[in-house]
Formats: C-alpha cells, sequence, structure tokens
C-alpha cells in the first residue's frame, strides 16, 4: 500500500491517521505543494484532479480523503472501526466530518490562499483574515453540536476516536499556524487532549512526517 501525500496537507493527515488506528501498514511518498509536484504529468497519472492523498492499495488508486478513509474501513473490516454505533450515530460522524472536510477545508487549502493571493491581488493580512473567518465560523458550530451531545464521550462520538476525531485535529492544527484562538473552543482542545495521548495521532502528525522539502 502506497499513500501519496504532503506532510502539512490536511486530507493527507486525516489519511495517514485513519491508516495508523487500522494498523495498516503503506508506503509513504512526498508529494510537495509548494514545489507544485502535484500538477506534474507524474501526480497527473495518478490523480487527474492534481491532489493529494492518493491511496495505492493492490494496483488500484484511490483519491478524496473522506472515501479513502471510509474504503479503508470497508475493506479492512476486521481492524479499527472508523465509523461505529447505528444509523443515527454515523449520519452525526459524517456530517461532523464533512462539515470540516466538505465545508471549511475546501475554501481554505494552499490552492484557494494562492488564488486570493496571485489572480485577486490580496496580502497576508487578507488572507489571514479569510482563513480565520471561515475557520471560526465553522468551530463555533462544531463547538455547539459538541456541547449538546446528549452523552459527553471523551472523544467526539463514542468512547474511542472515529472519522470525525480523525477530521478535526488536522484542522486543528491547521487553525493553530493561522493564530486561531482555540482557547474558544473548549470542547475542541478536549477532544484534541484525548486524541494526543494515542500513537496514531501522533505519528501521523506533520512534525513527525519527511517534509520532502
Amino acid at each position: 500500500m502506497i499513500l501519496y501525500d504532503y506532510y502539512r496537507s490536511s486530507a493527507s493527515y486525516r489519511v495517514r491517521i485513519a491508516l495508523n488506528l487500522k494498523l495498516i501498514n503503506y508506503e509513504s511518498r512526498s508529494v510537495n505543494l509548494l514545489k507544485a509536484e502535484q500538477l506534474s504529468e507524474a501526480h497527473q497519472a495518478l490523480n487527474p484532479q492534481q491532489l493529494v492523498p492518493v491511496l495505492v492499495d493492490n494496483g488500484d488508486k484511490y483519491t478524496q480523503s473522506l472515501a479513502i478513509c471510509e474504503y479503508l474501513d470497508e475493506a479492512y473490516p476486521s481492524t479499527y472501526p472508523l465509523l461505529v454505533g447505528d444509523a443515527p450515530l454515523r449520519c452525526s460522524i459524517r456530517a461532523f466530518s464533512q462539515a470540516i472536510a466538505c465545508e471549511v477545508h475546501p475554501i481554505n487549502n494552499l490552492r484557494i490562499l494562492k488564488y486570493l493571493e496571485t489572480a485577486l491581488d490580496h496580502g497576508e493580512a487578507v488572507k489571514k483574515q479569510w482563513y480565520q473567518h471561515w475557520v471560526n465560523k465553522t468551530f463555533s458550530a462544531l463547538e455547539l453540536q459538541l456541547e449538546q451531545r446528549s452523552i459527553q464521550h471523551p472523544f467526539c462520538f463514542a468512547k474511542q476516536p472515529t472519522l470525525a476525531d480523525v477530521c478535526l485535529i488536522p484542522q486543528i492544527y491547521n487553525a493553530r499556524r493561522f493564530d486561531i484562538n482555540m482557547q474558544t473552543y473548549p470542547k475542541l482542545l478536549e477532544i484534541e487532549h484525548q486524541c494526543q495521548q494515542l500513537e496514531a495521532f501522533n505519528q501521523a502528525h506533520p512534525e513527525n512526517q519527511v517534509s520532502g522539502e
């Protein structure tokens, strides 16, 4: 199994956590986004969208981090489950995950921030304001959602991390890079603390990867 990723990519970070939780061995191959290696013909052959991550398993290529995580759950059901519980609980886990992966992350990733700078001629201050606005908007909603849980689990929706936690931790990492005041979100911080106790999350952390830079 091969994972084409970039150490600071939130989407790649999610998949690394998922692979670690499921105790699946894989080879990591860095695709340096800052050097535009994702735009190469070689990478486009792996993913026509020219994005990371790309997972290659048994010769087949898989893209989009949430789809990859659910593929891992379905293809390797005997290991750690990323989706747990009944249909309503699984829907809640998916909704929380998609609020991050489909709502806030796409409009704050590297190519969007570069577009703001190059095509729209916005400086660092405006890019930072843009980033903080959308992250705070989503984090506020997620914090409220966690406060309203009928059972206050140590992780987002269970006594163990699920796909929701897999998505949350990389977004918190990126939020700190853009000076988001995380003290505003005590529930998110509690969950982050719980995840930090687990080797699967620590091994996936960007500072523990080969950057390729």
